[in-house]
């Protein structure tokens, strides 16, 4: 499964995503791309943000599932998963202690 295809679950991608994308393949992406990601949020309506909240919890999951395949990766696409979660939606739908499972 690609992070594509995790972003974008079972519905139809966002065309935020493309803009999520990079930076979860490319941390050092992330600084200079998060304000514009946030001003491209705020601008949905709530079944958009709904959807969006989903797709940063999928991508949280699924690097919580791969952490041991290589952990230096999944954990720059969680880190960036839930700054973005953070930033736009002010909390995450999962606390840290709830994923941190093992």
């Amino acid at each position: 499964m690609t992070l594509r295809e995790v972003l974008a679950g079972e519905g139809e991608p966002l065309d935020i995503y493309s803009e999520i994308l990079p930076v979860l393949e490319d941390i050092t992406l992330f600084p200079a791309r998060v304000e514009g990601i946030y001003r491209k949020a705020i601008a949905y309506d709530d079944a958009a943000l709904d959807r969006l909240r989903f797709a940063l919890l999928r991508v949280q999951i699924y690097a919580d599932i791969h952490r041991n395949e290589n952990m230096e990766r999944a954990q720059a696409i969680k880190y960036a998963s839930v700054v973005l979660e953070k930033v736009i939606f002010g909390s995450l739908m999962m606390g840290h202690e709830e994923m941190e499972h093992d």
